[in-house]
């Protein structure tokens, strides 16, 4: 019997309004959960992963997808709608020793979270996860993660278009254009938000996802070095977030046509 293809997807909660709002001591983002959906980028990702689980069950070689995130307990109704979408299982990364992680100390996380789950269903073959997060637009978790599990990486991935064994063929965005990449295995990819749509959870899938277990992990249960997580494993921190006043500072400017380029170049250099 072939061995089974392990697909992990790393996802995240993300605000699911623009009322976004701020820790005034860490200076991070205030997750409640009250409004927290999967990041686009993530579930597009997830998609991709589905997709080719499908593909691959289909031609009589077993794949398994699993979800991986780290965030408050609440996350957990996140990943039932991934498990009701087609993933096989998930895992939630939940501790307070996690807080205020930045994209080093999340990327250690996740290896731990990952080798987490390599015990139950094997080393993954591939991780997927969105290209960025809307509410950080670093980039910089697909690429680290890749770094920190020594395997090949490569971001901006429109379509899978092959995957043995031994390799994975992608398409990407690259300068100057689209091309064709092959990546041997294990491999990181970073997916665009318009690669593909997230299908809708079937009730079938809801049913099941609503009682299937879903394990919450602390740092201690992962194996984490807490030096390497939250706050005291991260190099940077952001001094200050704040969420920008809109205001409106638009001057009429009328009159004759001569009157109206006096006047912008009076505005102009008033502003210079």
């Amino acid at each position: 019997m072939p061995s089974i293809m392990h697909i992990v997807v790393c996802v995240k909660a993300v605000p699911g309004s623009t009322e976004v709002k701020m820790d005034p001591k860490t200076h991070t983002i205030v997750r409640d959960g009250g409004a927290a959906v999967v990041n686009p980028f993530d579930a597009t990702a997830l998609e991709l992963a589905l997709r080719l689980r499908d593909a691959r069950v289909a031609a009589g070689e077993p794949s398994r997808v699993s979800v991986l995130s780290m965030g408050i307990p609440a996350t957990e109704a996140l990943l039932r709608d991934c498990m009701a979408r087609g993933a096989d299982e998930a895992l939630l990364l939940s501790d307070r020793a996690f807080a205020g992680a930045d994209t080093l100390a999340t990327t250690y996380a996740l290896t731990c979270g990952i080798a987490r789950l390599a015990k139950g269903a094997g080393e993954p073959a591939l991780v997927l996860c969105g290209k960025m997060a809307v509410d950080g637009d670093t980039a910089q978790i697909g690429p680290e993660l890749a770094g920190a599990l020594g395997a090949a990486c490569a971001t901006d991935v429109r379509e899978i278009l092959a995957c043995d064994e031994k390799a994975v063929l992608v398409r990407a965005a690259v300068d100057g254009g689209m091309a064709e990449l092959e990546l041997p295995l294990p491999a990181v990819l970073t997916v665009a938000k318009e690669a593909a749509q997230l299908r809708m959870p079937s009730i079938a899938g809801v049913r099941a996802a609503a009682t299937a277990p879903v394990p919450v992990a602390t740092a201690q249960a992962v194996g984490a070095d807490t030096t390497r997580i939250g706050l005291a494993g991260s190099p940077t921190q952001v001094v200050r977030s704040f969420v920008p006043e809109q205001r409106s500072r638009a001057v009429p400017v009328v009159g004759a046509p001569a009157e109206q380029a006096a006047r912008l170049v009076q505005i102009i250099a008033e502003v210079s």
